[in-house]
């Protein structure tokens, strides 16, 4: 029978440096799923890489020999030995991984919990997963499935009101920093998602930003139109340091834009202003370094825990409602799950029946000179229902949720001498059985 297999890494047990050697672009992730497509041990796979985590939901025969595939792949990536990754890496297997995606998707994994983004990176990395052809039965299932109990939670529950996002939480960190924010020269590297919730917080403040950007020059300028802003291209940034209070860089660059050596060269021309650099990139955009200059205060995700306790502390209520919440959705997938781990014993039981009735019929064939091919067919017909009226029953108990279905399944597979099959993923998902079992809360 196939597994779900969850193998990740997050702000929860990997350090940032960790989690930037393993974050994957877009177009990482699209070599990566490749690279995952052509491996016999793995099935389906979806990878899933935001600032805060990377991802991997996959579907396998053997887990511990997909395991070891995907952590190898992830060491090379990362620089590392596989047993220096481990120490930072997660693995999760069938319902507890399944749970894991659906707290991800209602925003209680996050480092600002109820955060809105990260529903559109786990719809976005489900869409990649499908353009590559990796997704599959079983994640297509999984992810439709957390991403309507994302929705649901976010429409009962007030997890998401406020501020609740990684750059709001970077614009009260410059509050709390800074004091006033009006008057102050404020730049944004980046014109992503990350880029537009930072400016709106901004604006909100009564602050006009300057977006840097060279890629998506025209988002820039989308951006600064709504907001009241400006643009000017990355060769442009030297000057601009110069002259700026808080820097909020967000882009997917694979290597810092902002070197501590080339800030060294600005900050001697600033008359010993202070200036604020807010990295909200994974991997980094603003190299460490930087940190040690005159005058800089450099933050990055893992630096704003003040911040982010107290919107988690407000926010502590609504949580414990969206895990109620979760806790009720897991349980359909679980039935769904249960019914799929014995549908291989099933399909065997029946085709057995199935055999059996032909060669009674044939054995006696020869018996029957006088009945019509009517009267035969009738006969064949009774011999069939009298089969799955006998079969109905173990079937119903085998697809049942509870404690013993699994040893249900091995009593019917060794009763009936069936031969162990090979339990792939059926490509039609079977309805979940009206009573699930109640799976504990880990």
């Amino acid at each position: 029978m196939s597994e779900l297999l969850l193998l990740g890494t997050s702000h929860k047990t990997a350090s940032l440096e960790l989690r930037e050697r393993i974050a994957v672009t877009d177009t990482g992730a699209e070599r990566l799923l490749a690279e995952l497509h052509e491996e016999p041990a793995i099935q389906e796979a979806v990878v899933v890489s935001t600032c805060n985590r990377t991802e991997l939901y996959l579907v396998a025969a053997d887990p511990v020999e997909a395991e070891t595939v995907v952590v190898g792949k992830l060491a090379r990536r990362a620089g590392l030995r596989p047993t220096e990754l481990l120490e930072g890496v997660y693995s999760q297997r069938n319902c507890d991984a399944a749970r894991h995606l659906y707290r991800v998707v209602s925003g209680l994994e996050s480092i600002v919990v109820g955060e809105a983004e990260v529903q559109g990176q786990i719809k976005r990395a489900y869409e990649l997963a499908l353009g590559a052809r990796t997704a599959g039965p079983m994640t297509n299932k999984l992810f439709r499935a957390a991403l309507a109990t994302g929705k649901r939670v976010r429409s009962e529950t007030a997890i998401g009101a406020g501020r609740n996002s990684v750059a709001s939480v970077a614009v009260e960190l410059a509050l709390d920093t800074l004091g006033d924010l009006s008057g102050r020269h404020v730049l944004i590297v980046g014109a992503g998602e990350t880029a537009e919730l930072t400016a709106q917080a901004l604006h909100a403040h009564g602050v006009d930003t300057l977006f840097v950007a060279n890629r998506r020059r025209e988002r820039a300028d989308w951006l600064a139109a709504r907001f009241g802003g400006a643009t000017v291209s990355f060769d442009e940034l030297p000057a601009e340091l110069t002259r700026a209070d808080i820097v909020i860089a967000s882009t997917s660059s694979p290597h810092p834009l902002i070197e501590a050596e080339q800030l060294a060269d600005v900050v001697g021309g600033r008359d010993g202003r202070p200036l604020l650099l807010i990295d909200l990139a994974v991997p980094r955009d603003v190299e460490p370094a930087c940190a040690e200059l005159p005058g800089v205060t450099l933050a990055n995700v893992d630096s704003m825990r003040a911040v982010v306790e107290r919107h988690r502390l407000v926010r502590r209520a609504e949580s414990r409602k969206a895990e109620g919440i979760v806790e009720e959705e897991i349980q359909a997938f679980a039935g769904w799950l249960g019914q799929l781990e014995v549908l291989p014993t099933i399909a065997a039981l029946r085709s057995h029946a199935d055999a059996i009735v032909q060669l009674v019929v044939a054995e006696n064939a020869t018996r029957w000179e006088s009945a019509s091919q009517r009267d035969r067919e009738r006969v064949e017909a009774i011999a069939r229902t009298v089969a799955q009226r006998l079969l109905h029953e173990p079937t119903v108990r085998m697809k049942a949720g509870g404690e013993h279905r699994h040893a249900r399944m091995h009593v019917v597979r060794d009763l009936f001498g069936l031969e162990e099959a090979a339990g792939a993923v059926p490509e039609q998902e079977p309805a979940p059985p009206a009573q699930v079992r109640r799976l504990p809360r880990r």
